[in-house]
């Protein structure tokens, strides 16, 4: 559509200002066109009019129908956040029982929940609300039909408030990551399905950043970290949203009182559970960590390095002593068996020389014997006594080896003469030698 054009007066020149000299001359065509404008009809309400008239409709139709298309356009908006399907159970939810309600499962937002940013929330709600505004439900029939239509308004009135955000989290176990089972261990990855369990306990962390598990690579000082963190973790869990209903009237203040500390003592009660079962946890994963019993091996061994050595020290020292006394204890018993064998030897030898100088005596004896006495006819028992008692004398101012070389000069002899000259220089030597008088000796004199 085209108006016609007008053509418009041109305004008076500032005071002040000079006539023609201060403008250069323009053509005529300038002039035209700057006295004439031609106007077109644009904007949203001039293209609200054209499609009202061209669709033939009233402005409460077009404005349904709008909003009809602008529900759908949010909804078809982002294509990478695919919309949850809805439980139809959650559907028909009681308003009035909003404190159990899951928030994020009634905007959508169960796969993020406490990591839903702010925007995220918002674009749920619209979107949400654009499909189950009561009017929509009513222009299809369904009047009186908005329960969840306020559970979606508390929730989002819950999930945009910082506090009241953070108390719903504090309970949110949807979002927890259960401890892996036996089973799940014994065929998976054990460091990832715990650190899948700590990352999501992290979430309470009053301290950033949180040490996380690692892997079978971590070096002791990160497993040490990791374990004092845990065993030291602060939450800032605090289950208020599971509060009771304190009673706001000022009538029953004691009854006020009495729900407050019940609260109190429930959330205490609460809190000791929760640690009681991140303990738990942290138990039952250090119980299989391999690394922990590595650690402790090598810390064990390095402790005990000196123990070990002073222990192979004297190991060795006693093996030694050991040793040392065998082999004293083997010379001492070979010495022991030398001495008894020479003992023994010269025992022998000793009872050889004692019988050589009996054998050697009796030889001496039977020689004067056998020259019966050196006398003719019967020797009288005083011829024999002074003999023997001259072979006595002499036998004891010899040594053995005088006995017996005087026996191996006697021996053989049978001429009582020739013995009794053997006797005689015998006891001439002994003379001789000082070693018998010669008035000492009676028949064997010269």
């Amino acid at each position: 559509m085209v108006v016609t054009a007008v053509t418009l007066p041109l305004p008076a020149l500032p005071e002040g200002w000079a006539a023609e000299k201060d403008f250069k001359p323009v053509s005529k065509i300038t002039q035209e066109r700057a006295t004439q404008r031609t106007i077109e009809p644009v904007g949203p309400h001039f293209l609200a009019h054209a499609r009202r008239a061209r669709h033939k409709r009233t402005f409460s139709e077009d404005d349904r129908i709008q909003a009809q298309e602008r529900a759908k356009k949010v909804e078809d908006d982002n294509d990478s956040e695919i919309s949850e399907p809805e439980d139809p159970m959650m559907l028909q939810r009681d308003a009035k029982d909003w404190k159990s309600q899951d928030h994020y499962k009634v905007l959508g937002l169960s796969r993020y929940r406490y990591k839903a940013t702010e925007e995220q929330i918002k674009r749920a709600h619209r979107k949400k609300v654009l499909k189950h505004h009561p009017d929509k439900k009513a222009a299809a029939g369904r009047a009186d039909d908005d329960n969840f239509f306020k559970c979606i308004q508390k929730a989002t009135e819950v999930l945009l408030d910082p506090t009241k955000r953070r108390q719903f989290d504090s309970v949110d176990e949807e979002a927890d990551v259960e401890p892996p089972t036996k089973k799940q261990l014994a065929k998976g990855n054990y460091y990832k399905l715990w650190g899948n369990v700590f990352k999501s306990e992290a979430r309470f962390s009053k301290n950033h950043p949180v040490p996380q598990l690692g892997d079978e690579k971590s070096t002791r000082e990160e497993v040490e970290n990791f374990y004092n963190f845990w065993y030291n973790f602060d939450s800032w869990r605090s289950f208020e949203y599971l509060d009771e209903d304190v009673p706001d009237d000022n009538e029953n203040r004691d009854q006020k009182r009495h729900m407050e500390r019940k609260n109190a003592n429930a959330r205490k009660k609460k809190k000791a559970e929760d640690n009681a079962r991140l303990r738990k946890l942290l138990d039952d994963c250090s119980t299989g960590d391999e690394r922990i019993k590595r650690f402790r091996q090598e810390a064990n061994a390095a402790k005990n390095k000196k123990r070990l050595e002073k222990e192979a020290a004297e190991k060795k020292a006693a093996e030694e002593a050991k040793a040392k006394k065998e082999a004293e204890e083997k010379a001492a018993k070979e010495a022991e068996e030398k001495a008894k064998a020479e003992r023994e030897s010269s025992k022998k030898a000793k009872e050889a020389a004692k019988n050589a100088v009996k054998k050697n005596k009796r030889v001496l004896r039977g020689s004067v014997k056998d020259a019966n006495y050196f006398v003719s006819g019967d020797a009288s028992p005083a011829v024999i006594d002074a003999v023997l008692g001259d072979v006595e004398l002499v036998q004891s101012k010899i040594d053995p080896d005088e006995i017996a070389a005087l026996a191996g000069k006697l021996n053989n002899l049978k001429v009582a003469d020739e013995i009794k000259s053997v006797w005689q220089e015998e006891v001439k030597r002994l003379v001789g030698a000082g070693k018998v008088k010669e008035s000492e000796i009676k028949a064997l004199g010269a």
